[in-house]
């Protein structure tokens, strides 16, 4: 784990103070009515993940854009990316507090952790992927590919054999807000880094707009959200030649109105994805293994991406648009990407 010397207050005037205390983290502070009609059941299958008596809470506000949010169950607090203020910030569970874990980020987006506990990191503006050891150095894993550079990697996640996947769409790249604006010099990509070797190799191209992706919980599929076609499509793919290769790839599910971006898998295979569109449809849509949207989990904010956390891995945290927010649920979320 990261030293915690390089956490430290937030300074400027966009400072984010600790949570303040109060009986409920609505962001609406009127009665909370149990259920909450914010998490709504769609088909009966999501019913035996709804707690009757969990409400969606806005953990902290004040941001401009968060991403990436990853769990520290030995520490016990959240990582998560402010992309245009150029900052991963630290949650604590325990107190509520807000503090900077690390700023310059070089506008990091997309974050995980390794199977022996180490932040992974997807960097906008240096257009690398990293990885923060124990002692608090950064080893670069990855910020080429065929002798060309990165586009700006996006979102990440490890496999059990200690590869890392990521997707490098030219987000990063196309302004000066998420980073530093530039020319792309490879076409949009998903990569895979050998987690004993090091090399990284492309793993599926042709994809518009390669954005947030997971493993499910057996490994054998991999799903990418393309965000670059109207309406935005899911894919799957198998995972093929002991887990190096993806093959087959075919959609999964169209996302509609829905603006999908970050997602993540539960235990049972269900697909919990951060869905942006308006009122109605941003929070969170849920899908079952067989394609069926069976929940939604509704929020004022745009939902960018999600991880499950807690003592239980049955938290849901949830980067929205300028807040954080977070749900406890009845599922587990997968120990796989």
């Amino acid at each position: 784990m990261p030293p915690t010397k390089r956490s430290r207050a937030v300074q400027g005037p966009l400072a984010v103070p600790p949570a303040p205390p109060q009986p409920t983290g609505r962001w609406d502070p009127g009665v909370v009515r149990y259920p909450d009609p914010a998490v709504q059941v769609l088909d009966e299958r999501f019913g035996a993940y709804r707690l009757a008596a969990a409400a969606v809470e806005r953990l902290a506000t004040g941001f401009r854009w968060v991403e990436g949010p990853v769990w520290f169950g030995d520490g016990r607090y959240l990582l998560f990316s402010d992309i245009p203020n150029d900052r991963i910030l630290k949650w604590e569970e325990e107190t509520g507090a807000i503090s900077v874990y690390r700023k310059p980020s070089n506008f990091a987006n997309g974050n995980t952790r390794d199977r022996r506990g180490r932040l992974v990191t997807c960097e906008h503006d240096t257009r690398r992927v990293t990885r923060t050891e124990y002692d608090g150095t950064i080893t670069v894993l990855a910020d080429r590919y065929d002798g060309k550079r990165l586009n700006s990697p996006n979102d990440i996640v490890v496999k059990s054999d200690d590869s890392v996947w990521f997707t490098d769409p030219p987000f990063g790249i196309a302004g000066h807000y998420e980073g530093t604006k530039a020319t792309p010099e490879l076409p949009h990509g998903v990569y895979r880094i050998d987690g004993k070797r090091g090399t990284v190799a492309l793993v599926a191209e042709g994809i518009r707009g390669p954005n947030g992706l997971c493993f499910s919980p057996d490994e054998s599929k991999l799903y990418i959200v393309e965000c670059r076609v109207t309406p935005r499509v899911i894919r799957v793919y198998d995972v093929v030649e002991g887990g190096a290769r993806l093959a087959n790839g075919r959609p999964f599910v169209s996302c509609g109105p829905g603006l999908a971006d970050g997602m993540r898998c539960d235990t049972d295979g269900n697909l919990w994805i951060g869905f942006g569109g308006g009122e109605g449809v941003d929070g969170v849509a849920v899908y079952a293994p067989d394609g069926t949207m069976i929940g939604r989990i509704l929020t004022p904010e745009r939902v960018s991406n999600l991880c499950f956390g807690g003592t239980k891995r049955n938290r849901l945290f949830m980067t929205g648009s300028q807040s954080l927010y977070s749900l406890f649920t009845n599922a587990q979320g997968a120990t796989v990407g």
